[in-house]
């Protein structure tokens, strides 16, 4: 900002010299306004035409001022805006730099396509989580919106194959499917699977007849927002206090109660143990609420004689500095 105000100042210099010097040419020399402007700028400018020059002595002498004071002003400017503008650009090819090895160094991110409404918000979600992602985004004044919240970002179509490879698509984990129209994100989807087979896909859907071609495409999981919502908004009418209860378990916000879901990796001291002999009930103070196998089938309300197995993900329910304990034992 102090660079800013320094041309601002500069350039009010260089007008009020301007102003003079053909005030000064009109008075002295007796040419009219447009003549006495355009001699003050060639004299500005060190061009010299010769066509108009001062001839008595006043003139000379103002045109000797004009020429010490001026000249070096407009150098003077120039030299600011210069600056200005070129360190603006170096400065962000030297950033868009950092991005790229940033992005290189990534491995199992997650990539979101788009920041529109939806996608902001995953971002933002991600981010708080400190999950490792990649914003795709080809709008210039969406770009900079991402650049300000200091988001890895690149800057492009999802659907151009060179952009995805450019976000890491080869190593990342899942990608996040939030583009305009069903149709750009069955592209991507498309894409993605080639390039990465075992990437998990979550796409957003307009209506019923896309969720099922998406999911017919490669989708691991497609969502409506229209759909979630209006479901969200009928349990507010039917069922408000379990509404509320999920909310309450769900949003970050509530720092009561949480329902998270852990992993549990092979050298996890729990690997073996029934449910009970894990101590998650009377050590933690969690509720197992379920398990979800590797194999992707769910295990509700699992006895506490249940046995932990390797890749098992338990959705249990707690307080969140229990489930921060839960997790760390998970991933020994």
């Amino acid at each position: 900002m102090t660079q800013l105000y320094s041309i601002r100042n500069a350039i009010i210099l260089l007008l009020v010299i301007i102003i003079a010097g053909t005030l000064g040419y009109h008075w002295l020399e007796g040419w009219p306004l447009f003549t006495s402007l355009y001699v003050t700028v060639v004299t500005l400018g060190t061009v010299g035409y010769g066509d108009y020059y001062p001839v008595s002595p006043e003139g000379r002498a103002f045109a000797i001022f004009l020429i010490i004071i001026g000249v070096g002003a407009m150098a003077y400017t120039f030299a600011l805006a210069m600056e200005y503008f070129l360190e603006g650009r170096i400065l962000k090819i030297l950033g868009r730099g950092k991005v790229e090895r940033q992005i290189k160094n990534l491995n199992g991110h997650y990539i979101v396509c788009g920041f529109g409404r939806m996608g902001s918000l995953i971002c933002r979600e991600l981010a708080r989580e400190h999950v490792e992602f990649v914003v795709i985004e080809s709008d210039p004044l969406v770009v900079e919106k991402i650049e300000k919240e200091q988001f890895l970002h690149v800057r492009g179509s999802a659907t151009e194959d060179k952009v995805l490879m450019d976000a890491g698509v080869e190593r990342a984990k899942g990608i996040v499917c939030t583009l305009p129209t069903d149709a750009q994100n069955l592209y991507v989807i498309l894409a993605v699977k080639e390039i990465n087979p075992a990437l998990f896909v979550l796409s957003r859907a307009e209506d019923e007849a896309s969720e099922r071609r998406l999911t017919k495409v490669g989708a691991d999981r497609v969502m409506s927002p229209y759909k979630e919502s209006g479901m969200k908004m009928a349990m507010a009418i039917l069922k408000p206090d379990m509404l509320d209860f999920i909310e309450l378990t769900t949003q970050r916000q509530s720092l009561e109660l949480r329902m998270e879901e852990v992993p549990v990796c092979e050298r996890s001291p729990l690997m073996g143990k029934t449910l009970e002999e894990s101590g998650l009930r009377q050590e933690y103070g969690l509720i197992v609420v379920a398990v979800k196998k590797e194999s992707g089938r769910m295990i509700f309300n699992p006895s506490t004689t249940y046995h932990i197995e390797k890749m098992d993900r338990l959705i249990a329910l707690g307080e969140e500095e229990a489930l921060a304990r839960l997790n760390s034992v998970c991933q020994m």
